[in-house]
């Protein structure tokens, strides 16, 4: 029986790169896709429209504030896929995400952007050391070897349920991979390619982006190690 699989895209003035991430996914496979607008002032919500999305408004903002949004409005999937709106992943790569879960009993996939070189050249300095540095404290804290904090992930919606995901805004990406560790799910990591991504980061294209973000995985993998 073929998996029920919703795609939840957050996006933040995306105008210029939504359409080219909706275009590329493969939506023959895919049950509904949710690109939650948060907050934007650009046409990101004409644009998500036009090239065949559902969208959900959060004008909290909040990368985490997004997700969850999304998540509140799905339609009672199997596999939950969380991707970026900058173009920055290769959509039809959802398919590499996929499988392990379909056909090997894998719980949660992990798209690393670490693992080839291209892509780990793609990433700003700055957003490379930080996924050093947040990944090593959580081998050391939780015996769990990763080696990115990617946004392209795939979960089963079972497994995404039992997280009780809550972080709001830059801690999200690191409070399901503590949690999933210790839920004890089956987790695997794949590489995926990774390109510069349109438009500025909102996050590490600024000091004071990233600055916040730092602060906050930090603060996130000592919260989760003291509870």
């Amino acid at each position: 029986m073929p998996h029920k699989i919703s795609v939840i895209i957050p996006a933040f003035n995306e105008e210029l790169s939504i359409g080219l991430v909706l275009d590329a996914l493969p939506k023959e496979i895919i049950h509904e896709i949710l690109v939650v607008n948060n907050a934007s002032t650009d046409d990101t919500v004409a644009v998500a429209r036009k090239h065949g999305a559902r969208v959900v408004d959060e004008a909290r903002r909040g990368y985490g504030s997004a997700c969850l949004a999304g998540m509140a409005q799905l339609d009672e999937p199997d596999i939950v896929v969380f991707l970026d709106g900058d173009f920055s992943d290769f959509p039809e790569e959802i398919i590499k995400l996929l499988k392990p879960i379909q056909e090997e009993n894998v719980d949660f996939v992990l798209g690393s952007r670490m693992i080839l070189e291209e892509s780990r050249q793609a990433l700003l300095p700055q957003a490379r050391y930080g996924n050093w540095l947040a990944v090593f404290l959580i081998r050391l804290f939780f015996g769990k070897r990763y080696t990115d904090l990617g946004p392209f992930r795939a979960i089963r919606y079972s497994s995404l349920k039992q997280l009780q995901m809550q972080d709001t805004n830059f801690g999200w990406t690191v409070e399901m991979q503590i949690k999933a560790v210790r839920a004890k799910l089956s987790i695997l990591e794949i590489p995926v390619r990774y390109r510069d991504r349109i438009g500025v980061s909102k996050i590490t294209g600024t000091v004071s982006g990233t600055l916040r973000a730092g602060t906050k995985i930090i603060y996130t993998i000592f919260k989760y190690l003291l509870i």
